[in-house]
This record gives structure tokens, sequence and C-alpha cells, in this order.
């Protein structure tokens, strides 16, 4: 084996910039671009060249054989080098509000309505009506308290962001008393008493994990306290022998001495979700009910939109907050306030939501549909020929995303066992498809959740397993 002479049939960057292929995808993508990643095809090749053996002769006329489609290498990796990063992905996993996925997807109405009004200028900011600049929240405001029934509304760029906020403004200084029960990590090693310390506000801890009674609210209030701090545990739950206070229950000691209630609910639920079969889940509207004065939620969870903070309350203290200069840093862009807006929109008419917002969908679609679509994809697989065995079978769906940890729905998947290569190397593959596809690897099968595949997706759900059983 010659390898100088393999070295020498490689061209030279400068005679590759001008070849036809070459020039024009410098014509596309620029000089520049294009000049990096001849570089790097050259490179790959040399050291290709470089690791081979002795008893790799049998490997020359590939080389030989790549050096010869050279320009077809380097669009290759320039194509490689422009794809976006972020991509849609298919998910097989069954839980809803996958956070690594994204968590809640928008409709195709929503995502439509969107390209449009992303494409061109908005009133974001500049009020039509007086014709001067007007305020970003005006747009989603009106259709929060309407919903909620709170006096006044704003948003930023997520929870963590809206508790951080709240507290910097309404205790500042001063201290904020929590429960020990409720002093959460919400993920990503985030925790409850590190955002209250990153607002200055020193957080006084009350009662044991598992125990708070009212009289430790009330035996820790001094001078220098500026708010009460309830947090809904959506994350996880303490259950035996327990004991917690009712944001209620705390009112008439918070209007005895002034003091607010700020009520972190996580997950943001806007609907009773026992008619699904899903028990109780502390609703926005009764937290406003029972008197909190500020409560806030996220908005890519139970709600079903975008990722967003949205904080609501009396009107004093959203004001408050507006003026705070962490508001500017924490505001939402225009697609937020888009996308915001048209999901709180489907929220005004109750009837049919759940065929309007995907995640309500998933939630509330009955068993025996789901087996249907199960079926459905098992009967294409079997169509295509893919070589495998697959089968229907039963499993279970969680909701995710820091929410109702301990409910698990009845589910179908299709579980898939390749008769070619491995498991975990069929999951691998799907990773790396055109539209990746992300499942569950369960009693040496792969398996796909139905309930997080939706009925235009099953072809997709197909090509991604022939591509990656080619």
């Amino acid at each position: 084996m010659d390898k100088n002479n393999l070295f020498r049939r490689i061209p030279k960057v400068d005679i590759l910039l001008e070849e036809g292929k070459v020039l024009d995808l410098i014509q596309d993508y620029g000089l520049s671009y294009v000049t990096d990643k001849v570089r790097e095809t050259v490179e790959e090749i040399r050291e290709e060249i470089k690791l081979l053996s002795p008893s790799e002769e049998n490997r020359e006329d590939e080389i030989l054989r790549r050096i010869d489609h050279i320009e077809d290498a380097i669009a290759e990796h320039v194509e490689q080098g422009i794809e976006l990063k972020l991509r849609p992905v298919l998910n097989g996993t069954g839980t809803i509000l996958h956070t690594n996925l994204g968590r809640a997807p928008l409709s195709h109405k929503i995502s439509t309505e969107l390209a449009t009004l992303l494409s061109s200028y908005s009133n974001l900011e500049y009020n039509l009506e007086e014709g001067k600049r007007g305020e970003r929240y005006s747009h989603m405001k009106e259709m929060l308290c309407k919903i909620t029934g709170a006096e006044d509304a704003m948003v930023v760029n997520n929870n963590a962001s809206s508790v951080l906020l709240i507290l910097s403004t309404l205790a500042k200084g001063g201290e904020v008393i929590v429960s020990r029960g409720e002093l959460i990590e919400i993920g990503g090693k985030f925790r409850i008493p590190d955002v209250c310390a990153q607002s200055d506000a020193e957080m006084v801890e009350i009662g044991t994990t598992n125990k708070t009674h009212l009289s430790d609210y009330q035996e820790a209030i001094t001078e220098n306290t500026k708010a009460f701090l309830k947090v809904h545990t959506s994350n996880y739950r303490i259950m035996g022998f327990t004991e917690s206070v009712e944001a209620k229950d705390l009112k008439a000691l918070s209007l005895e001495h002034n003091i607010p209630i700020i009520e972190d609910l996580g997950s943001g639920v806007l609907l009773p979700l026992e008619k699904y079969g899903i028990r109780h889940e502390p609703m926005v509207q009764e937290a406003i009910e029972s008197g909190v004065d500020v409560v806030c939620f996220s908005g890519d969870k139970l709600l079903g939109g975008p990722q967003a903070g949205i904080i609501i309350g009396k009107k004093k203290y959203i004001d408050a907050m507006k003026k705070n200069p962490l508001t500017r840093a924490l505001r939402i862009d225009k697609f937020t306030v888009a996308a915001l807006s048209m999901t709180l929109r489907e929220y005004l008419h109750m009837e049919g939501i759940e065929e309007r917002i995907p995640v309500l969908k998933m939630l509330s679609e009955p068993l025996s549909s789901i087996k249907e679509r199960a079926e459905r994809l098992c009967n294409l697989f079997r169509d295509n020929r893919l070589p495998g065995d697959c089968t229907v079978r039963a499993c279970t769906s969680q909701v995710g995303g820091g929410s109702l940890p301990d409910t698990y729905m009845d589910s179908f998947a299709v579980s898939f066992h390749p008769h070619k290569i491995s498991v975990p190397e069929l999951e691998k593959r799907l990773h790396f498809t055109k539209e990746p596809l992300i499942g569950r690897v369960m009693e040496d099968d792969f398996w796909i959740d139905l309930r997080t595949i939706r009925e235009e997706e099953l072809e997709r759900v197909v090509e991604s397993f022939q591509e990656a059983l080619e």
C-alpha cells in the first residue's frame, strides 16, 4: 500500500474551490464558510489514510472512490453545518410534557397563525387606538383576568422568573415565611431557597417536612415579615402523616397583619382535570377565589402554551412589579406574547377545548382511540415489510414536566424487535434519522407509546424506522 500516492491524489484546497459544484456552494453560502468545509473534508480523508494499516489494503479502492467524489463529500459537510440543531422530533415516550423535548406542543392552527404574525411587524408595544406606545402585557391581560378572576396580570419568561420578580418586588430586604414541606427543587438544581436568596429576601422556614400548622405561621411573624409564600409541590407528593395550611386558611392572618400571600402553583391548571379521570390539581381560579394576593404559574405545562411565567393578582402588586428594573430583563418577546395570547383565547370558550389544545387532547383521549392508532401503526410496519416483529402492547403514560408526579395513565404502545440489529442500535439510529424518534427500551424491545404520537405522525414514524433499518 502506497499511502503517499493516496495523499497525492487528494486535490488541493485552492483547486477544489474552483470546481463547479463547489463554486455553486460558494454562491449560496459564501467563500469563508465553504472554504472551512473544504478543509474539513480534505483533512478527514487525510486522517483516514494516516490510520490505514497494512491489513486494510482492500480499503484503498474505497478511499480512492471518496477522493473521486470529494465534491459530494464537501456538499454533505456544508449541508450538515447549516442544518438547524433544534429540530422537530417524534415523541414516542408517552410523557406528555417531556421537558427535554420542549414540553407542550402548540396546535397546528396556532402555529399557522404564528407564522403569519411573526413574518411581519406587529403592534407588540403600540396602542393602535391612541397612536402611541402601549404595553406588551395588554395583549393578554384582559383574557387572563377574565379566565382567572384576577384584578391584573403580567407575564415574564418563565415561572422561576415569576418567583424571582415577585419576591424582589414585595419582599426585598425583608423576610418571607414558607413551610419546610414546600421548599422544592424545580429541576436543573434550581431551588426555591436559592431563588429567594437571589431576590435579596430572607427565607424563614417553618414547620417540618410533613407537618406545618397555622400556628407556625403566626409564631414566625416579625416586624420584618414581608410575605407568606405558598408553593404547590407539583413535582412530588408527601403522603401519610401530613398536614399543611391552605391559602384560604392563611387569609385571616394575612389580613390581620397586612402581609400578602404569594402562591406558586407551578403547572397552571385552568380547568378541572377530574373529568379526564385525573386527580384534582389546584386550579388558578381557586387560588384567586381563596384570597391569594399574587399567583404565578407556567405557560408551557398543563396550560398547553409556550414557555412563560404568568403572574396574576392584586393590581397594586402587579403595578409595583411592572416598575421593578428586573422586569425589563425578564420580559417576554413577540413570539411568547403571540403564542400565549392564542392559547389563552381557546380558554375563553371551554366547550371542546380538548380538541384545540394538544396537551389536553393527549390527557383526555379515550384508551380505545389510542389502541386503534397503535394497531394502525403496527399494520403500517407490516405493510412496509419492516425487518422486525411488532406487537401492540398495553403500557402506561405520564404527564411529566414536573406535573402530577404520581399520575399514570393507561395507554397502548407498539413494541418493535428488529431482526438484523440490536435494540440499542435501533434506538441510536432513530435519533439520527431525518425526523428523530424518541421512545423507550423495555423488555428488549423498542416501545412507541401512541398517546404522544398523533394520527398525522404515523407515516413519519414509519419513515424514521425505514431510514434507521436501511
